[in-house]
């Protein structure tokens, strides 16, 4: 029991540390954005109104849509829109098949947009703590820019390193800064305790009521209190539900209100403070101390975000719908801990792109919440089918469920679309283009492997009729990756045109990827015996295992094949797309899918072959 009990505080300090950087640090620039506009005018109602707004959005949409309803929708143990995707693909497969056949691009999508508010977030969050040293002295405004950036530098040139060393010191960070805001929270709301009567909803309906327009407007600003509450999912295959929902109710939730309403209280009495309201609560001895502990904190949630798309491309990749790229673990004991060049500089050149561009936390505000906003709203219809088809609810239950936070994340879209020409294009700009590279592979793939089929030969009858007047056989074993189970490996029939021999062993392996997160040992391999030697073997990964294929032959011994990693060679086809004229893809598509074919990483340091063992001979394929 004690031990289970220091387990869940571990998780639970961890999840403070990881999850909820992003969520905790909107305290920055939320209050400073709704009332900054202008839309707002300063009287007690208007402020009582606000603040009530923004409790029951984090209320509602975090605490109730997410802690308490999504996280239920976990795929063995995974979540994240990748996870629930699967879940609802693999829902609606027998039930509702016709639905699938759109709900994975919407799905596919969905994760694009996570790209985009990948570059939002880390700019907005660093800028708006740097954003600090004005209040401390307006001689340090124009030291802004340059000293985000060389933070922003010097966070992605670390992340070759890994973040195992410093990951422990995260959770204990969060805590100081939880601690810290709730404390400026509870110092301003002394001096005006009345200031709590917002937590009753009543303040918000008569805002709205009262201002229906405004509210609207002040929507878009209002959604950057949940900033990061699709961490909350994602996350949840890292720590566990209860640690995730023990950290929001026990510790985050009330830090953050405290905070909110503290700032209430500051405007209330100092209307000024508005330029910069999160600050402006602190004494003057402490700003600059505080304006540190908001970079850490912000420094800490971008680093959750920069990992989450490392984790999130590399299951993309395994869904098949990315190339292969450059995977380095960084860590020996925690296969989770990955570094992909090239998902991080590109992170990086956007993340910079933003930040000149905007310029202001202010001006990124206007960028951020559409991309966000229509991922809530994916998430909330991906439930939907989930709850419906998965766990087999009545459907008015289903639809009076979800359609609540349907209608919510609606009017957060609507509101945030009348950003769309300030800032809000350039994530959903980002999120298009990915989409585009995603859906090309995907399509490109497909046309690929149906070129493959119509040039293919049989595999069995091939052995039969090479058996006939079989060739020299050498020593050792021979391993041939095809796409297909059942077809003839390009790189055999080279190998018996060139070489004309056999080896005294051959494997014909086809790798195969599925919707589910892990599969088991267990279930890591098929083995269909071919005669003469020679073995058909199917293996099988999750998108969330980690390929290595070495190591899924090894479970080989014992079923009759003697493999010996020392007189083992790895046989690759290396296709050379060519783009042609027909009813493929449209002639641009095709010339960026050769690109992408061509520049991804080689199959051999994919599955982590022994480059010493690996042999590939090239062929050219029309699509």
């Amino acid at each position: 029991m004690q031990s289970s009990k220091s387990s869940l505080a571990a998780l639970t300090l961890g999840a403070v540390g990881i999850v909820y950087g992003d969520i905790g640090t909107s305290v920055l620039y939320t209050i400073k954005e709704v009332f900054g506009a202008g839309h707002v005018p300063f009287t007690h109602a208007n402020v009582y109104g606000v603040l009530s707004i923004v409790f029951w959005t984090l209320t509602v949409i975090v605490s109730i849509k997410y802690v308490v309803l999504v996280l239920r929708a976990d795929n063995h143990g995974e979540g994240g829109l990748v996870a629930m995707l699967a879940l609802a693909s693999q829902a609606v497969r027998d039930k509702a098949p016709a639905l699938r056949k759109w709900m994975l691009p919407i799905g596919i999508f969905g994760t694009c947009l996570f790209y985009g508010d990948g570059v939002i977030t880390p700019a907005i969050t660093v800028l708006s703590a740097v954003e600090g040293l004005d209040v401390v002295s307006p001689t340090f405004k124009k030291a802004v820019i340059p000293l985000t950036l060389v933070i922003l530098l010097a966070l992605f040139w670390v992340q070759k390193r890994g973040t195992a060393g410093i990951g422990r010191f995260f959770g204990p960070v969060m805590v100081v800064w939880f601690l810290a805001i709730a404390a400026l929270g509870i110092y301003h709301i002394a001096g005006h305790p009345e200031i709590l009567w917002a937590l009753s909803p009543h303040y918000a309906v008569g805002f709205i009521g009262r201002q229906p327009g405004t509210t609207f407007i002040i929507l878009g600003a209002v959604v950057l209190c949940v900033t990061g509450g699709e961490a909350l999912y994602a996350d949840m295959g890292h720590f566990g539900r209860k640690p995730i929902r023990v950290a929001w109710f026990g510790l985050v939730m009330p830090c953050l209100t405290l905070n909110y309403f503290g700032q209430g209280a500051l405007l209330l009495t100092e209307p000024e403070a508005v330029a910069n309201p999160f600050f402006h609560m602190a004494p003057d001895w402490i700003t600059l101390p505080l304006v540190g502990l908001a970079t850490m904190a912000a420094v800490i949630a971008s680093q959750a975000l920069i990992s989450g798309a490392f984790s999130v491309t590399k299951q993309i990749i395994q869904l098949g719908y990315l190339p292969r790229l450059q995977v380095q673990h960084t860590s020996t004991k925690d296969t989770g801990q990955i570094y992909l060049p090239f998902v991080n500089w590109s992170l990086f050149v956007m993340i910079v792109l933003a930040v000149v561009l905007f310029r202001s936390s202010s001006n990124l505000a206007a960028a951020y919440g559409i991309a966000v906003t229509l991922d809530m709203l994916i998430t909330t219809v991906l439930t939907f089918f989930v709850v419906r088809f998965g766990w087999g609810y009545p459907l008015w239950m289903c639809v009076g469920a979800t359609g609540f936070f349907f209608l919510i994340d609606l009017a957060f879209f609507s509101s945030n679309l009348l950003k769309l020409i300030d800032g809000g294009w350039f994530p959903l700009l980002i999120g298009a283009a990915v989409f585009t590279l995603m859906s090309t592979w995907k399509r490109g793939r497909e046309l690929l492997n149906q070129t493959l089929r119509e040039i293919s030969v049989d595999l069995k009858s091939f052995l039969d009729s090479v058996f006939v007047n079989p060739p020299a056989r050498v020593p050792g074993t021979a391993v041939f990756l095809t796409a297909q189970p059942g077809i003839v490996p390009t790189a055999l029939m080279h190998n018996l045109k060139h070489n004309k021999v056999l080896h005294a062993q051959n494997l014909f392996v086809t790798v195969c990827n599925h919707e589910v997160p892990w599969i088991g040992l267990d279930q890591r391999l098929e083995i269909e015996p071919l005669g003469h030697d020679c073995w058909q073997v199917i293996v099988h990964y999750g998108f969330k295992n980690d390929p290595d294929l070495p190591r899924a032959l090894s479970l080989l011994e014992g079923r009759g094949v003697d493999l010996n990693p020392m007189s083992t060679s790895y046989f690759l086809s290396r296709d050379i797309v060519t783009p042609t004229l027909g009813s493929g893809m449209a002639p641009w598509r095709e010339k960026l899918f050769a690109q992408m074919h061509h520049s991804a990483t080689a199959a051999a340091e994919f599955l982590h072959l022994p480059s010493n063992a690996v042999v590939e001979l090239g062929s050219k394929i029309e699509i």
